[in-house]
């Protein structure tokens, strides 16, 4: 039995191909380095422009900053694996990374469902939105999300931090995830199993209840509204959010609803290389495109910067 604090793991990744670990790497590569500079285009945007002051833009904000910390969790790591073909890993810095995955990636579910109810008071109580959704009430909820995330991983990580090692240190994955690890431990691994699968659910369904009962009071208020036009430009204000909740939801159940045990491990590892990938990459564009707001920014921001040159 080797002691924890001296494992080294070895992440397998996605390919053995060299020729395919370069198409890889320059994808991954250009997907990340274009995901942090989108994201943080909306995070700078957001601090300079006057436009973007209400609660919508400081929840972005911090969904933007969580993008940012949820792909830089995993892409560097694996990026630094290929360029040097030094895919081990301690122990240590195995479970630093999967606490931080996890961390960010529950607490952008929270996140999504506050944003929700965030489109709740704006449309549905539109009047008292300013009011409800003040400065103190954004910020206690963006700590409360924090707070939710951390309190559902603590107890499945504890219990991790337990399990023991023994006839291998292969982990069939690019990053450390809970699933690969528990396959390989020599522990009996049914209460973690279970704590995990009790955590997730109860992370899923929590939010999704959310984010549904959201939008069916959203919905029905938009349609009493009484003008064609008023409806659009409501369902508009709306829409980003919708398209990044259907992304989220959508790769979630993608990887927990498996087609086969023999395939689940490869589509696993492929859906989760797009969600710490693809998914903080459309972020930027979904509401850069689909905001007139935010397009406006955008443009004020390229002129402040073409005028700066100029002089």
């Amino acid at each position: 039995m080797m002691r924890n604090n001296t494992i080294t793991f070895i992440l397998l990744g996605l390919t053995s191909d060299p020729q395919l670990k370069v198409v890889i790497f320059i994808f991954l590569f250009l997907t990340y380095m274009l995901s942090v500079t989108g994201n943080l285009t909306i995070i700078f945007l957001t601090f300079i422009s006057s436009q973007l002051k209400t609660a919508m833009y400081f929840f972005l904000q911090n969904f933007s900053f969580l993008e940012i910390s949820f792909t830089s969790a995993c892409i560097p790591r694996y990026l630094y694996n290929i360029s040097t073909g030094d895919r081990t890993i301690t122990y240590d810095n195995c479970a630093i990374q999967l606490f931080f995955t996890d961390l960010f990636g529950v607490t952008e579910f929270f996140l999504l469902a506050t944003m929700s109810y965030d489109r709740y008071v704006a449309i549905c109580k539109s009047l008292h939105y300013v009011t409800i959704m003040n400065n103190k009430v954004c910020r206690r909820l963006i700590l409360c999300c924090w707070t939710a995330a951390l309190l559902i991983i603590l107890p499945p990580f504890s219990l991790g931090l337990k399990l023991e090692f023994c006839d291998t240190n292969v982990i069939d994955h690019f990053v450390c995830d809970a699933s690969p690890l528990l396959k390989i431990s020599c522990s009996e691994t049914w209460l973690i199993e279970q704590v995990v699968i009790v955590c997730a659910v109860l992370t899923f369904i929590m939010t999704l209840i959310c984010v549904v009962l959201s939008y069916v009071y959203i919905i029905k208020t938009i349609l009493r509204f009484p003008s064609a036009q008023q409806r659009k430009k409501a369902f508009s204000t709306c829409s980003s959010h919708m398209i990044v909740v259907s992304i989220t939801y959508g790769s979630c159940i993608f990887i927990y609803v498996k087609p086969s045990a023999k395939n689940s491990v490869a589509i696993n590892k492929g859906v989760m290389m797009l969600t710490t990938s693809i998914a903080p990459l459309l972020n930027p564009f979904i509401y850069t495109l689909r905001n007139k707001q935010v397009k406006q920014a955008c443009h004020d921001l390229i002129k402040r910067i073409a005028l700066f040159f100029k002089n």
